[in-house]
């Protein structure tokens, strides 16, 4: 089955897992799936952490350890000191992988506090403390693509560290965001600072798009808009590419380029498909082109190296059929600016969801924790 996830590999695509766990690491199943699956990389992100911690036991441990060394240990505390561990140790695990590619993969990411997304000064220290607390070389820092996320990451990729740009939806917002990591790069530059240690991705969701667009288009309900469900995520994706080719093209890149500058890869996030109506490996087999990463969750993973595709490289070359399906799009009423708005905004209230959900589910094992101390 593996076969099907080499010619992925070997087609330019960097297969991401989008999970992470204590029972993940320590198992030795994430060392399976690096070795025999091809996985070189792992995400994470509030929702993850929050299903990760309801399974509960495997942290009991550090808990009672963290509780023993300071008896007023807060719920925030521990959030982050279990957090940074997961991470810490997954980074290990992909360090060699890491060492093998010149630092392009081997990389785990973390996420800011999601009530952060709004603030860019609090966002750029936060970005700094988990950057030293993990302490390894192949962590990538998530920052979420809002406004006034685009100077954090600015800010964040000036300092040397390495960012994954997450929740981008809009094209325009895309190219702020590539921009951002130019700008960030070039006051590296400035600052005397190896730009060639950093890294980043910019991770571009997908089928949170079709499920909004494809709920548009039922409420529309022509024949001409039911022709267009399930097109929406893998025509962004598509376009978003495109920008990315632009961009690498440009005279300012190639300047950066040539100092040592790492490109900003695309990654296709939100890979799991929601409508059982479409083949499940879609957002995968749909988005093969060189230089991109996948990262899918563990359903995805299995399904691809079950059953999945690879036909070619299905990225390069495709801007115009993308651009037709937008424009058909707009033609049926779908207004795309503000689909983008509303999952931008969804996307941080959903992830805000979850941070509470994480630190309700911490701040019971921290009372359990207590109660076994006596």
């Amino acid at each position: 089955m593996t076969d099907r996830l080499k010619a992925l590999s070997d087609a330019g695509v960097s297969i991401w897992l989008d999970d992470l766990s204590r029972e993940l690491t320590e198992t030795g199943e994430l060392t399976r799936l690096v070795d025999e699956d091809h996985v070189v990389g792992v995400t994470s992100n509030p929702t993850i952490f929050a299903s990760a911690m309801k399974a509960g036991e495997r942290y009991e441990p550090q808990l009672d350890e963290g509780l023993a060394a300071d008896p007023d240990t807060t719920v925030a505390g521990a959030v982050f000191e279990l957090t940074t561990t997961d991470v810490r140790q997954a980074a290990s695990i992909l360090r060699p992988v890491y060492d093998a590619t010149d630092g392009v993969d081997g990389r785990v990411s973390i996420e800011v506090e999601p009530s952060l997304a709004y603030d860019t000064d609090q966002t750029i220290a936060t970005a700094r403390k988990l950057w030293d607390k993990v302490g390894e070389p192949n962590v990538f820092i998530k920052i979420p693509a809002t406004r006034e996320g685009i100077p954090a990451i600015a800010a964040t990729i000036a300092a040397g560290i390495s960012v994954n740009v997450t929740l981008l939806f809009a094209l325009e917002r895309y190219r702020e965001v590539l921009d951002a990591y130019a700008s960030g790069l070039e006051h590296a530059l400035a600052d005397g600072v190896d730009i060639s240690d950093v890294q980043s991705v910019a991770s571009i969701f997908v089928s949170r798009i079709d499920s909004e667009v494809d709920k548009r288009l039922d409420d529309i309900g022509t024949s001409e808009a039911m022709a267009l469900k399930g097109k929406a995520g893998v025509a962004n994706s598509r376009l978003a590419y495109a920008v990315y080719e632009e961009f690498s093209a440009s005279d300012r890149w190639k300047a950066l380029e040539a100092q040592g500058a790492n490109r900003q890869r695309p990654l296709w996030a939100s890979t799991g498909v929601k409508n059982p109506d479409y083949p499940d490996t879609m957002y995968v087999t749909e988005l093969v082109g060189p230089n991109v990463v996948n990262t899918m969750p563990g359903a995805t993973l299995r399904a691809f190296a079950d059953h999945g595709e690879v036909t070619g490289d299905t990225l390069t070359g495709t801007k115009a059929d993308a651009e037709q399906v937008a424009r058909s799009l707009t033609e049926v009423g779908i207004d795309l600016d503000d689909v983008m708005d509303t999952l931008e905004s969804e996307g941080i209230d959903k992830f805000e969801s979850s941070w509470t959900d994480l630190v309700r589910t911490v701040q019971d094992q921290l009372t359990a924790a207590r109660a076994r101390r006596g």
